[in-house]
């Protein structure tokens, strides 16, 4: 067990050095190695564990949205319940969704013309499917980040600022999200470029994204920080976004709060400060489900509701099952810590 109480780094601007983390195996035999980081905090946010780079410069894609969101509440953002969940998530594109999008645009007058995020068909499959069939084409509202900038467009409308060009980064809502970055990670912005719904994004590491995001988790109930939790946890349909492990690692651990994005980022965070933060060198997918359950074990969540998540992992139901398991530094400490 590491105990690092220093203060969060700038972030490196560097191939990142990750370190073996799971082991895809079938009969015995190890048929693939996934790459990665992880780190886990205690409550008063030092650093309990850590593998791989956490100190290397990446852009957290989504995982970025509660700090988006929080800087929005802090610039007038009238907005708490479901609707403050969507302006956080990374929605599939449902019929719900769709409508809150809409309510949230509706309550500042404005429309879905007024969105300037880029236009794409629903991300669930199923929903995608029903689009197509219907003859809808990309749009704007369907985008996955459409409820973040619907947030955008009425944080702009509130304060009095124009809402054509809110996505520049040298409007005053972008400013301000900038600011709220480097205060909740704090670390200075090493590099920013735009994402691909066209806000934002500044690189930093994942400790400090890790730090972050737990500093929003453990914030009074009635400040900006704490009104988005409670927003998160209580609207897992609208926060979760469309992968269903994130609603159902939510719902399982009491208080538990859970972002993932893109090139698998994964951070999630108890009440209480506790934190843990995974990013996976290839961006697949596969092992974030692992790594992350077993860090939150690691963490001190109760075992028992993660228990289906830290199983090994079958992949295949034929004679020889593939599984898959952690390795290294976290299985080593993993085994330490439940001996």
């Amino acid at each position: 067990m590491q105990d690092n109480t220093a203060a969060t780094q700038s972030p490196i601007i560097r191939a990142p050095g990750h370190v073996p983390l799971v082991h895809k195996l079938r009969g015995g035999i190890v048929e693939r190695v996934y790459y990665g980081s992880v780190i886990v905090l205690s409550p008063d946010g030092r650093i309990t564990f850590q593998a791989g780079d956490i100190d290397a410069a990446f852009y957290p894609r989504s995982a970025l949205k509660p700090m988006q969101a929080v800087a929005m509440l802090r610039a007038g953002l009238p907005l708490d319940g479901e609707l403050l969940a969507l302006s956080a998530a990374s929605h599939p594109g449902g019929p719900g969704q769709i409508s809150g999008v809409r309510r949230i645009l509706a309550t500042g007058g404005l429309s879905e013309r007024d969105l300037a995020n880029t236009a794409s068909l629903p991300h669930d499959p199923m929903t995608r499917l029903e689009w197509i069939a219907r003859g809808d084409g990309p749009s704007r509202i369907a985008q996955n980040c459409s409820g973040k900038h619907a947030a955008m467009l009425l944080t702009s409308r509130m304060a009095g600022w124009a809402t054509a060009g809110y996505l520049e980064r040298q409007h005053p809502l972008q400013r301000i999200i900038a600011d709220t970055v480097v205060e909740l990670s704090s670390q200075p912005t090493v590099a920013v470029t735009t994402g691909e719904c066209g806000a934002s994004q500044f690189a930093m590491s994942l400790l400090g994204l890790t730090r972050a995001f737990a500093r929003i988790t453990s914030a009074p109930r009635f400040s900006e920080e704490g009104r988005l939790a409670s927003a998160m946890r209580h609207h897992t349909e609208m926060a979760s976004g469309s992968r269903p492990d994130i609603a159902q690692r939510m719902l399982a651990v009491p208080g538990l709060l859970a972002k993932e994005s893109h090139e698998a980022v994964q951070i999630a965070a108890l009440p209480d400060g506790r934190a843990v933060g995974v990013k996976m060198a290839d961006g697949s997918e596969r092992a974030r489900l692992l790594l992350t359950a077993t860090a939150l074990a690691l963490c001190g969540a109760c075992p028992e509701p993660l228990a289906k998540f830290t199983a090994a992992l079958s992949l295949a139901s034929s004679r020889t099952a593939g599984q898959l398991r952690v390795t290294g530094k976290l299985a080593l400490w993993s085994a330490a810590a439940s001996a």
